[in-house]
């Protein structure tokens, strides 16, 4: 007699998570996928239930202005799980959303049947408690079965409260670190300009871009080439914003991302997943954010590290220059951009960068494939 085909139903938030998703349906060939995804999860054959950009919103002021379609995509999802009954529901990032799905299920009376019954919650992702809100490890506990975190420090957060985590190394780094031969030495000097995946970030950092665009040209770097990856997400907006530029960026989609990497002088970028992605490359970076004034001040009221990229997190010294909120201005920027021309800073910290190589990996195998075994054995 066969064994009965394992159904995952899986959810990932935004471009990263989506490109972690497809890693991990690669490894699981003989597993029925189901759930919310977006090109790269679609691309290994998964019909997202809706648009994933309908989960790729950040920040206390702009998660309210979306309240209505979040909470008709609560229910649908809930709905969905419902019917379809899977064996295990894997969350790649979007807790909020995530944990508002299972609490809706857990209300459920065919939502207890289905608990009775064995559906397990795992989760990728584990939030950074270290750095602040450390109270969200014991409600982890309470809503997941499993959690997947990046880093051995971060492990002993939640099993202290029962939570059975495994670090697995960070999932970018499996595809990144030493598989992309270094191009940086050409003529033609590439500034990448990334200035986020979710519309509220584009929507406040690439006008900073753009000024920061036309300052650098002003001071005389006219030899420059400016590129944009697109996400899919964003792509129309971004194209549409960039026909006014008095210098026209190159857009590439987000699948020729780290060809672009590859090839970067210097990145200008929004913190998060591409900062790190960055650092594994090697490429000289200064990293930028914006938020809303309310969101940015209950930020500062809470977190309790020095930094935002996970690399100087890692290192525990400011490799990569970072300027957040109001600092996050042109003229910074222009300024930090001029010192890493200088020979020996950019070797400086390409060296600081080298450093980590280490750290972002695991040695007994890669994420993708660890988080498989993990649901494999739910």
């Amino acid at each position: 007699m066969q064994n009965k085909k394992l159904k995952v139903f899986i959810i990932a938030g935004e471009v990263s998570g989506d490109v972690l998703g497809a890693r991990i349906m690669g490894e699981m060939p003989d597993v029925e996928f189901v759930g919310i995804g977006g090109e790269n999860m679609q691309g290994m054959g998964l019909k997202s239930l809706f648009p994933m950009s309908d989960l790729a919103v950040m920040g206390a002021v702009e998660v309210l202005a979306h309240a209505r379609t979040l909470t008709h995509r609560i229910k649908q999802t809930t709905d969905a799980i419902l019917e379809l009954k899977p064996d295990v529901v894997v969350s790649i990032d979007a807790p909020g959303f995530v944990k508002s799905v299972i609490k809706q299920i857990r209300k459920n009376k065919d939502g207890q049947v289905l608990i009775k019954s064995g559906l397990k919650f795992h989760h990728v992702v584990a939030p950074q408690v270290w750095a602040w809100r450390a109270g969200r490890a014991k409600k982890y506990a309470r809503t997941f079965d499993k959690l997947y975190a990046f880093f051995d420090f971060e492990v002993p957060y939640f099993t202290k409260y029962g939570l059975d985590t495994v670090a697995v190394g960070h999932p970018i780094a499996d595809g990144l670190i030493g598989k992309y031969k270094n191009t940086k030495k050409q003529a033609e000097k590439i500034i990448t300009l990334v200035p986020g995946s979710r519309m509220s970030e584009v929507k406040r950092l690439l006008p900073l871009m753009r000024d920061v665009v036309d300052m650098l040209c002003r001071n005389g770097y006219m030899g420059y080439k400016f590129v944009i990856p697109t996400v899919e997400t964003t792509a129309e907006y971004v194209a549409q914003q960039v026909e006014s530029w008095r210098i026209k960026p190159e857009l590439v989609p987000a699948s020729k991302r780290y060809d672009v990497y590859a090839k970067t002088y210097i990145a200008i970028v929004a913190s998060g997943t591409v900062s790190a992605e960055l650092a594994m490359l090697h490429v000289p970076t200064i990293v930028v954010y914006k938020m809303n004034p309310i969101t940015t001040w209950l930020v500062r009221q809470i977190i309790r590290v020095n930094w935002v990229s996970l690399v100087n997190i890692l290192l525990n010294h400011g490799v990569y220059p970072e300027f957040l909120g109001p600092n996050a201005t042109a003229e910074n920027v222009v300024d930090a951009v001029q010192i890493l021309t200088i020979p020996s800073k950019r070797d400086k910290m390409i060296a600081e960068l080298k450093s980590a190589d280490d750290l972002w990996r695991r040695p007994d195998g890669v994420a993708g494939a660890l988080i498989a075994d993990g649901i494999k054995n739910a």
